[in-house]
C-alpha cells in the first residue's frame, strides 16, 4: 500500500483510508439494521486485517455509533501503527443554533474526550469538525479551540468536513485547518475546483463518497424512480471500463486516486471482500491525462441534485 503526505502535517497516510461509519451503524444501500452488519468480533478482526494489509489511515466520528469503540479494541496494542481521524459531535443544538462561545469550547472538549476514551488513546492524529457550514467556519472561537488542542498535543492536526465548494474555499481562506474532507466522485466533481489552491497552501485533502454510498458499484441498479436519470448516467460510465478499470468501483476509486492533490480516498469497508477489492484497486496504475479528461466528462450535468443526505431522508436509498 502506497503512502502519501497529508498536506504539510508531516503525517504519511495510506492512499486508501478505512471509512468507519459502516462498521458502527446501519449505513448504505440495503443496510437496514444491526442484522445486516458485522458482529463486534468480526469488525475487530476486519480492522486488524486492514492494518496488516498496509492501510494505516482510519476515519471515524462520535456520530458513527460503535465505530470508535471497535477501533479502540482493535488497535489497543498497535496504536503507534495507526493514523486516527475522528470528528466532533455536530455543534448545533436541536433548534439549529450554535451555543455561546464558552459553551462551544466545553462541548468540543467533551466530545474529544469521549472519543479518546472510546478509542482508548490519549491523542488523535486528526480531529475534525463534523458537518461544517459557513457560520461555523466564520466563528473564530471554534478555530481557536482546535488550535489550542493542537498546541497541547492532544491532536496532531486540525480538520474539517465540508459539503459545498463554497465552504471548502472558506476553510482554505481561514488558514486554520490542516486537513479538509469532502465528497468527490465521478458524478460529483465540483470540489476539483479547489485542488490547486489546497496544494499551494499545503492543506491535506481526503475524499469521501467516492462510491456514492455504493451507487457506483453493482448496487447502483434498480434504484428508486426518483433516481432514474442518475441510474442511466451511471450506466453510461461503463464506457470507460478497461482491463485496468474492470468495474465501476475500481474506475471510481482510481479516478479519485489519479488526482495528485488527494492524500487519501475513504472507502467504506465492512466486508473482507471490500477490503480485498480496495487493495487490488490501489495498485499505482491510475489514469493518464487522456483517461482523466474522459472521466471528467462523466460528471453529472445537474450536480446540485446529487444530495445523498437528502436522498436518504426521502427513503430513496433503501
Amino acid at each position: 500500500m502506497r503512502k502519501r503526505p497529508l498536506g504539510k502535517t508531516g503525517i504519511e497516510v495510506s492512499e486508501i483510508a478505512f471509512g468507519g461509519v459502516e462498521i458502527g451503524l446501519p449505513y448504505g444501500i440495503g443496510v437496514v439494521n444491526a442484522s445486516d452488519m458485522l458482529s463486534e468480533d468480526q469488525a475487530v478482526e476486519l480492522l486488524r486485517t486492514t492494518l496488516d494489509s498496509g492501510i494505516n489511515f482510519f476515519d471515524t466520528a462520535r456520530m458513527y455509533g460503535t465505530s470508535e469503540v471497535l477501533m479502540g479494541k482493535a488497535f489497543l496494542d498497535r496504536r503507534q501503527e495507526v493514523v486516527l481521524c475522528t470528528k466532533c459531535r455536530p455543534l448545533r443544538d436541536a433548534s439549529g443554533k450554535l451555543p455561546p462561545d464558552k459553551q462551544l469550547e466545553a462541548f468540543i472538549l467533551a466530545s474529544l474526550h469521549e472519543s479518546l476514551a472510546a478509542l482508548q488513546t490519549d491523542h488523535v492524529e486528526v480531529f475534525m469538525l463534523h458537518q461544517a457550514d459557513s457560520e461555523i467556519l466564520a466563528n473564530q472561537a471554534i478555530a481557536d479551540v482546535f488550535s489550542k488542542l493542537k498546541k497541547e498535543g492532544i491532536i496532531c492536526a486540525t480538520g474539517i468536513s465540508t459539503y459545498s465548494v463554497e465552504d471548502t474555499r472558506q476553510a482554505l481562506t481561514a488558514g486554520a485547518w490542516d486537513v479538509i474532507q469532502f465528497p468527490y466522485n465521478l458524478l460529483d466533481q465540483r470540489q476539483g475546483e479547489v485542488f490547486e489552491e489546497a496544494a499551494r497552501l499545503g492543506v491535506g485533502l481526503v475524499v469521501r463518497s467516492v462510491l456514492m454510498k455504493g451507487l457506483l458499484s453493482s448496487r447502483g441498479k434498480n434504484l428508486h424512480p426518483a433516481l432514474s436519470e442518475v441510474e442511466r448516467h451511471i450506466e453510461g460510465c461503463q464506457a470507460l471500463l478497461t482491463d485496468n478499470f474492470p468495474d465501476l468501483p475500481s474506475l471510481a476509486t482510481k479516478f479519485a486516486l489519479s488526482q495528485p492533490e488527494v492524500a487519501a480516498v475513504l472507502v467504506g469497508i465492512d466486508r473482507m471482500q471490500y477490503l480485498h477489492e480496495a487493495l487490488h484497486t490501489s495498485d499505482g496504475r491510475y489514469m493518464n491525462r487522456e483517461q482523466l479528461a474522459e472521466a471528467r466528462q462523466l460528471a453529472y450535468p445537474e450536480p446540485e441534485f446529487l444530495n445523498l443526505p437528502h436522498w436518504d431522508r426521502m427513503g430513496w436509498l433503501t
